[in-house]
């Protein structure tokens, strides 16, 4: 699998990364399912493994660490978590420095090593001083317990924000090397600010959700099947918004692109957002290998300018003042 730079760092990552958030849950992926994600992963050249903190109550991080140095070699994957997500409504991240800190100690002994190679900020806290919590980051990187540092769902001016501060002091604050939001076909809002403000400030855009939460794959079309995310009651509330009559017409769109191109909506709607301006990898969260295969042998996909073009037409979102360019009125 091709590799790529992640932002302006010296960290390359495989252009698809793997996803855990459903390892360890509830009807949702098996020790056995994810011994067997990782192994056809790796076998295709797939280094980037993303998990966080509270995925399964930490079970997907501890299931990683099961899994890496006797199934998988260690040295061959990027692993990625995240810290600062809380299970509490009032207050969705703790930032704090000692919450963050604690919390990267209790991911390595969940992983079984010494430091992880990307370590993010899972959303915003805006109880805790920005700097507080950039600082942590950089005390992970200093300490050895991570390598790069990066951040989650930050809007345009809290990403700008966060990383300005980190470049105003090169060699004592840690560049941030990435960004993860959910982006794809169904969902572009990360086109309006946050990633312009990531290409400007070289920080690397990972994709969550890059398949529009497995609508894009076109199996919600006329029916929800009864063994999918769409059908669980955990997951259901999170399939229900990209159910609606414009994502029909764009997931309509996908089919006929893949039907035109002899291959599957899946891999047409993954190419689409793996080779948008700014994307570094988008991580997919598939619930059996089998669902992983599909999406890893779009690595030979790349889509025709025609196609590309036409997708972007009908998933355009719409974008008045103040981001309009008035110069073209």
């Amino acid at each position: 699998m091709e590799q790529r730079q992640l932002g302006r760092t010296g960290l390359r990552v495989s252009r698809i990364g793997l996803g855990t958030l459903m390892w360890g849950t509830p009807g949702g992926t098996s020790e056995h399912e994810a011994a067997e994600q990782l192994k056809t992963f790796w076998e295709a050249g797939g280094t980037l493994v993303d998990t966080a903190d509270v995925y399964g109550g930490g079970e997907a991080e501890y299931l990683l660490g099961q899994l890496t140095g006797g199934l998988v070699p260690r040295r061959d994957l990027v692993i990625a978590t995240k810290a600062g997500g809380v299970p509490d409504p009032e207050r969705r991240c703790d930032g704090s420095r000692g919450h963050l800190l604690a919390a990267l100690d209790a991911s390595l002994a969940r992983l079984g090593t010494d430091y992880v190679d990307l370590w993010q900020l899972h959303a915003f806290d805006p109880w805790t001083p920005l700097e507080e919590t950039l600082g942590a980051l950089d005390l992970a990187v200093t300490s050895g317990r991570a390598r790069y540092v990066g951040v989650s769902d930050l809007s345009g001016w809290q990403l700008a924000k966060a990383a300005t501060w980190q470049l105003a002091a090169p060699g004592t604050r840690m560049r941030l090397a990435s960004t993860q939001m959910e982006y794809s076909l169904l969902q572009r809002g990360v086109e309006r600010e946050v990633l312009p403000a990531a290409l400007d400030l070289g920080v690397g855009l990972l994709p969550s959700s890059p398949l529009g939460r497995g609508v894009l794959t076109g199996k919600y079309r006329g029916a929800v099947p009864p063994d999918s995310r769409g059908a669980s009651e955990q997951f259901a509330p999170f399939v229900a918004p990209y159910l609606d009559e414009p994502a029909g017409r764009i997931v309509g769109a996908v089919a006929t692109a893949a039907h035109g191109l002899a291959v599957t909506p899946l891999q047409v709607a993954l190419a689409w957002v793996r080779d948008r301006p700014g994307v570094a990898a988008p991580v997919v969260g598939a619930r059996t290998a089998q669902q992983l295969a599909e999406a890893l042998s779009v690595e030979a996909l790349s889509l025709p300018e025609e196609i590309c073009q036409a997708l972007d037409d009908v998933s355009a979102p719409v974008h008045r003042y103040p981001d309009q360019d008035w110069s073209t009125l």
